[in-house]
């Protein structure tokens, strides 16, 4: 989804603490190797599912760093991005394309994604010749998406009631109770428009990567619920800092790649502040 004014999609502690549990989701090389090691002890994979936290510029980096290690091997498909709309796609670009021109291409959001965090990951891609996809869900069809009752049947009814608490947690609470359904819906309806861009992506011998939140990549949750069982996928949590609390889902992500903890920031407050009656 675009980034939120509160800047964090809050995903369940279920989902956001599996480093904590001993033997967890870790395999292949240990969390401080080089990316470009961790990222082939992925492979072989049609897919591989980043999720990050959006305010965290070492997980961008991380990112791009692992765009430029499949792509020197000739094993990059293509780089699938929530931060643009299905749709987009720089696949008539050549190498040499200005930014200017990607981000056209794209459809670039700067208000929503700043092309600052983000710019440096696309074009690694496009410098390799790799195609960019916009993966997400085009605003024109979100209205469709909320009335759309057979998403509802996409997850099953704990999973739904999961990423229900989710939406309201991610809305610091404050969204009227009417809207979790329909807002959960556009929630499940950008996870199969990801699933679908992966899926006409897909090249033998090659794997397509997916970056964007968290949450979208949990294999309980998010994506992976919305791709076909011959699909080999690889679902990576990009963890900054310490979670706070044990984890109820230990297999939420294939793998967790610790990043040092960022400051302590309150995303609800302001939106608090900005719901409360004046006077």
């Amino acid at each position: 989804m675009a980034r939120p004014s509160l800047s964090l999609p809050a995903w369940p502690a279920a989902l956001l603490a599996v480093a904590l549990l001993p033997g967890c989701a870790a395999f292949g090389p240990p969390a401080d190797a080089p990316v470009a090691r961790r990222a082939l002890a992925l492979l072989p994979a049609d897919a591989v599912l980043l999720g990050e936290q959006h305010d965290a510029s070492e997980h961008q980096a991380i990112e791009r760093e692992m765009v430029e290690a499949l792509a020197a091997r000739g094993r990059l498909a293509a780089l699938a991005i929530e931060m643009a709309e299905e749709g987009n796609s720089t696949a008539h670009l050549g190498a040499d394309a200005t930014e200017a021109q990607v981000q056209t291409a794209l459809g670039w959001n700067e208000k929503a994604w700043p092309w600052s965090d983000y710019g440096p990951v696309v074009m690694a891609a496009v410098r390799a010749g790799v195609p960019v996809l916009g993966a997400n869900l085009g605003h024109a069809r979100m209205k469709d998406a909320m009335a759309d009752v057979s998403l509802d049947a996409q997850l099953g009814a704990e999973a739904l009631k999961v990423q229900q608490e989710a939406v309201r947690e991610g809305h610091c609470r404050l969204l009227p109770e009417s809207q979790i359904g329909p807002m959960t819906r556009i929630q499940i309806a950008r996870d199969r428009a990801m699933a679908q861009t992966l899926l006409k992506a897909r090249m033998p011998g090659k794997t397509v990567l997916l970056v964007s939140g968290a949450g979208h990549s949990a294999k309980a949750l998010g994506v992976p619920q919305h791709l076909p069982s011959d699909l080999s996928v690889k679902t990576v949590r990009l963890q900054a800092g310490l979670p706070s609390v044990l984890p109820r889902e230990p297999d939420a992500f294939d793998a967790v790649w610790q990043t040092p903890a960022l400051p302590e920031k309150d995303y609800c407050a302001t939106l608090r502040a900005q719901a409360r009656p004046p006077g």
